[in-house]
């Protein structure tokens, strides 16, 4: 099962002393773990880390040792790859709307899978890339889903077959469908339901003279939200693998996690920098903010926990970010401890939809990364010595 990464309050001062903050501590060792739960209660599944969660190279890199293929989205996801040397054999071009030049790319990468979901996108890869194999994504409702993925992408159930159809006409070749029930999805109903329309659109296609081969189960594994209960992640993982025991039997099968892998792997380190008693509330500045790692506050919707290590009572207070712009507020009416000007907060589980939309707006840089194990090997080095 999921090992835990944690930070105790000693090590976050020390960390914070010797690289300042605000800082991003990533543990290569969970990023590990996380694949291997996946492995372990889907060992069927062929795992493709969907890159844009969390680019980092440690993580990227760290995969690549394990086995792992990656979902690419874009030009410069693939070139990251490819210069890591990521053969394109180990991708799949997941975004179902490309422009021209970016299936060129990944043609030149030796990219050979793209996801579809239309007939102007079947005709477009038909064009650029003559024989290149697809999958056509399935829209699925989900709306329990943290992000309705499906307000978005994929073509309806009833219009698949069609889709199928027209590829193979084109001369494209058509390996499979794709689904995606959303991000973070705490249940297992949403798969089961997609697995049985899924089994439906292949037995048609069989009808219709199509030996489709691969079916795709997307990502949206979910990690422990703050605040929520312990989530059984082996029971979930377990319920859809004997789902696809069930009515893929001899399918190749494929998944696209982000969250689930990259998600416990990174923790926050930031600092109070300013204190303000306003609106009969207080307020509290840190040198973090939404424009920085706290991007997943309005992109991912996710309400992160702040760890003061303080046991006074609570309050409930506004925590702001660094810029000069109104618009950098991270939370209202947080329960927190009182703080004061230099205090440390830990903010646990900041991997995924994070850092990667980090910007250095107002000119306040991207937060340094430090590996945990490199970190703790060096410090045992200096206590030795």
């Amino acid at each position: 099962m999921q090992k835990e990464f944690h930070l105790s309050q000693a090590e976050v001062r020390r960390l914070a002393d010797s690289f300042d903050t605000p800082l991003l501590v990533m543990s290569v060792e969970q990023v590990k773990n996380n694949y291997r739960t996946l492995q372990e209660f889907m060992p069927r599944v062929k795992i493709h880390y969907a890159v844009k969660a969390n680019p980092d190279e440690r993580i990227v890199r760290t995969l690549k040792d394990l086995g792992s293929c990656f979902d690419v989205a874009s030009d410069g996801e693939i070139l990251q790859l490819k210069e890591m040397g990521i053969s394109g054999s180990q991708m799949v071009y997941a975004n179902p709307i490309k422009p021209d030049h970016s299936i060129v790319t990944a043609q030149e990468a030796g990219i050979t899978y793209y996801m579809v979901d239309s007939a102007p996108e079947i005709e477009k890869m038909a064009r650029v890339a003559p024989g290149a194999g697809i999958l056509v994504r399935v829209r699925m409702q989900n709306p329990e889903a943290l992000i309705d993925l499906n307000k978005k992408f994929g073509a309806e159930p009833a219009d698949v077959i069609g889709l199928l159809l027209k590829a193979r006409d084109c001369g494209l070749d058509v390996a499979g469908i794709a689904f995606h029930v959303g991000s973070q999805a705490t249940q297992h109903h949403a798969y089961l339901n997609a697995i049985k329309v899924c089994r439906k659109i292949f037995d048609e296609a069989a009808g219709q003279g199509l030996k489709l081969r691969t079916l795709d189960i997307g990502g949206g594994f979910p990690i422990r939200a703050p605040g929520s209960e312990k989530i059984n992640v082996q029971a979930i993982l377990t319920t859809i693998s004997s789902a696809l025991d069930e009515f893929f039997p001899d399918t190749e099968i494929w998944a696209e996690p982000g969250r689930f892998i990259c998600g416990t792997t990174v923790k926050l380190i930031t600092r109070v920098i300013g204190k303000q008693h306003r609106d009969n509330q207080d307020w509290y500045f840190l040198d973090e903010g939404i424009y920085g790692t706290f991007s997943g506050v309005i992109f991912d919707h996710w309400d992160y926990e702040l760890l003061s290590f303080k046991g006074d009572p609570l309050i409930s207070a506004t925590f702001a970010g660094p810029s000069c712009d109104s618009f950098d507020v991270i939370f209202r009416e947080k329960d927190t401890p009182r703080l004061d000007v230099g205090d440390l907060l830990l903010v646990p589980d900041i991997g995924s939809y994070s850092s990667a939309s980090a910007t250095t707006f107002n000119g306040f840089s991207k937060a340094k990364t430090v590996t945990w194990e490199q970190v703790k090997m060096n410090l045992r080095l200096e206590a030795a010595g």
